[in-house]
């Protein structure tokens, strides 16, 4: 026989991980308590004897998923491959935990978020995204240009992966593999889309 406290213990969980699919994939606005309550089958109220509000429930969300990303691309940094492997992994991990491009969705949370839970979570998004992306950026063989600091090419790295999360504007062969398609993307937010202009050309120009 289940006890009350198994229950609620099930209930908290199935809340927690309802949530994670709704969240991720429709973003913070576009999901509602009633959305969660109903695809588990519970009342709003049910709901909120375990989180006070939404606002709690995407917090405890993305502190998982978070955390999840940091020990995946430690994980990662530990292996011994090249930058741009180590960078390619780094890109499927993300993908495959988050549907949507990750730094839309936290940053669009932010307007309807109260300061607190802002300052909360930007500190999530720093150490269990931003910090371990910086350091792939930091290892020696990736060779940045003078002018960029690797919590720069981090920042940068995130904000260019929305391709990855879609259909409509993927980049490269969309009949190649995964891994293919990830690192047609990576080599152009690593290397440019031009050739630096000879000092000649820029005098004729």
């Amino acid at each position: 026989m289940v006890t009350r406290a198994e229950q609620l213990a099930k209930t908290h969980q199935a809340i927690l991980d309802t949530s994670r699919d709704l969240f991720l994939t429709n973003g913070y606005a576009a999901t509602s308590t009633r959305d969660i309550a109903n695809a588990i089958g519970i009342t709003q109220p049910a709901l909120y004897h375990h989180f006070k509000d939404k606002e709690v429930i995407f917090i405890a969300v993305i502190k998982t998923v978070g955390a999840e990303i940091k020990a995946g691309i430690e994980a990662i940094l530990a292996d011994d491959q090249t930058p741009l492997d180590k960078l390619t992994d780094v890109s499927i991990l993300l993908t495959h935990k988050h549907p949507a491009d990750i730094f839309t969705l936290i940053h669009t949370s932010f307007k309807a978020l109260s300061p607190e839970n802002i300052r909360e979570l930007a500190g999530v998004f720093r150490s269990d995204y931003v910090e371990p992306i910086q350091a792939v950026f930091e290892l020696p063989a990736m060779a940045l240009q003078p002018h960029v600091s690797p919590q720069m090419a981090a920042n940068f790295y995130l904000t260019s992966l929305s391709p990855l999360f879609n259909q409509f504007h993927r980049i490269g062969d969309p009949n190649a593999d995964e891994r293919t398609r990830v690192q047609t993307l990576l080599k152009m937010i690593l290397y440019g889309v031009a050739q630096a202009p000879t000092k000649s050309a820029e005098s004729e120009s």
